[in-house]
Parts: structure tokens; C-alpha cells; sequence
């Protein structure tokens, strides 16, 4: 916008599909188009927006580029589900956070082996070197897609107690409950970003290098003894993280992208 616009207080141009990327956003925010359904034929919506298929198609990438939306080759395009959230604060297990919302939660148990703690997992533990314990390998599905990766170590004498259960039915804190009489009284939890690793690409259904969250937990009993040490690979381009600020406290939570 030119200096000779502004002092004629000339409105700055917007292009045509920006407006459209506008009028569909505050459909969607009502209702109007809801979550998880799908939008009009584009042919049927540029018309009754009086735009060209160009037009309307440059808004549609606008609004898939904000998550607004999902574009399905052949099938059309659908308003994109609204997030699930994963309350960080929560002792419960991701599994059951998820379920609490109405989401089906599928995991996959890729390995559950009895090995040594690596040194770093020992040290974090706060045991002696040569200690064996259960590594648990599991997949997390939300909506068909897996979202997250995750590897616990739980230490003996725990781990023989659990080592034959059934994980992709039972979670883990279930486990340690009624095996072990185990209760869970805190946790320390750490996320940072990093890139998915080439040696999980596959596993998570993601290019190696796309963008990820590793959160880091070491969940306690009710003496402050260490008892499950996890480590998560959890997809960044799936996986928000959101907060509710009240006046006295903050509320972390996992967002689940469409």
C-alpha cells in the first residue's frame, strides 16, 4: 500500500482467496461445517461463493496449511477433528487420558524383553549398575494413524512380576497395581524437540527428519521410589501442545491434529 493510499485512507488489498480463506474459517468456527465432515463439492462451493475453482482451491490450501482442513484425493474435502488432549499434570496413562475423551486408542506392543538397563536409564533411576528390568515397546494409534512411539523400562523386582501381561489390552500403571501393589504418587517430565530418527520412520509412518516431540518420565511410588522410566517419540506434526491458563494455575495438555 502506497504512502499516497494511506493518507486518502484507502482500505490495503486483500486478495480474492484470502477473503474466502475468511468466510469458510468463520464457518467452520460456527458450526456451520463441523469437525470431521465434509465440506460442499469445491464445484458447488465456488459457486455459491461466486469464486473460481482457482480461487476457491488456493483458500482450501490456505486452511489445510492452518489444520483447518484435510484434503483426501477422491474423496473430498473435511473439516479436521478437533484436538484430544493429554493433560501433562495427569498420573493417569496417555492411553487412558485419550479414552477419557471418546478416542479409540490402539496400541501395538512391538517388544517386551527382560535386558539390562542401559547406564543412563539405571543412573536416572537411581540404581546400581547391572540391574535387569522389563523394556516395553509400544505404539500409540489415535484415528488409524500412529502418533506415538514409546519405550518404558520398569526395574525388578517389578518387572518379573508384570512380564506376561498383555500390554496392548492392560496399561502399564494397571499392571503394576494388581501385580505388584505398586501406587503411582508423582512424576518428573520432561519435552523437548527433536527430529523422528531414520530407524523409526517406518514405525511412525513419517519421512526420517520430521518434526517431534521426546518427552522424558520417571514416574515414582508413593515412597519416591523410581519405578518407570519412559521415553517418547511423539509426532509434531500430529501432537500439539496446549495450555489453559487460570488465575492461580497453568494446564498443559497433548493436542491430537486431525
Amino acid at each position: 500500500m502506497s504512502a499516497e493510499d494511506r493518507a486518502a485512507g484507502k482500505a490495503p488489498f486483500v486478495p480474492k482467496y484470502r477473503l474466502i480463506e475468511q468466510e469458510l474459517t468463520a464457518r467452520i468456527r460456527s458450526g456451520q461445517y463441523r469437525p470431521g465432515e465434509p465440506m460442499p463439492p469445491q464445484r458447488e462451493l465456488s459457486a455459491s461463493l461466486g469464486v473460481t475453482l482457482m480461487t476457491l482451491r488456493q483458500a482450501l490450501r490456505a486452511l489445510s496449511d492452518q489444520g483447518l482442513v484435510q484434503q483426501q484425493p477422491g474423496r473430498g474435502t473435511f473439516v479436521t477433528p478437533p484436538p484430544a488432549a493429554y493433560r501433562l499434570e495427569s498420573l493417569r496413562s496417555l492411553s487412558d487420558d485419550l479414552r477419557s475423551q471418546g478416542l479409540d486408542v490402539v496400541t501395538d506392543v512391538r517388544r517386551a524383553q527382560s535386558r539390562l538397563l542401559p547406564a543412563k536409564i539405571g543412573v536416572a533411576l537411581g540404581l546400581e549398575s547391572g540391574t535387569r528390568g522389563l523394556r516395553l515397546e509400544r505404539v500409540r494409534s489415535v484415528r488409524g494413524r500412529p502418533v506415538v512411539h514409546q519405550v518404558s523400562w520398569v526395574p525388578e523386582p517389578y518387572a518379573s512380576a508384570i512380564a506376561k501381561e498383555d500390554f496392548a489390552v492392560t496399561p502399564l500403571y494397571a499392571a503394576l497395581a494388581e501385580r505388584c501393589g505398586v501406587a503411582v504418587a508423582g512424576a518428573r517430565e520432561a519435552v523437548r524437540p527433536g527430529i523422528l530418527p531414520a530407524a523409526l520412520a517406518e514405525v511412525m509412518a513419517r519421512p526420517a527428519g520430521t518434526p517431534v516431540f521426546l518427552s522424558e518420565r520417571i514416574t515414582y511410588g508413593v515412597e519416591r521410589t523410581a519405578i518407570v522410566y519412559d521415553l517418547a517419540t511423539i509426532d509434531g506434526q500430529r501432537m500439539e501442545i496446549r495450555t489453559d491458563r487460570l488465575a492461580n494455575s497453568v494446564s498443559l495438555a497433548w493436542g491430537v491434529r486431525g
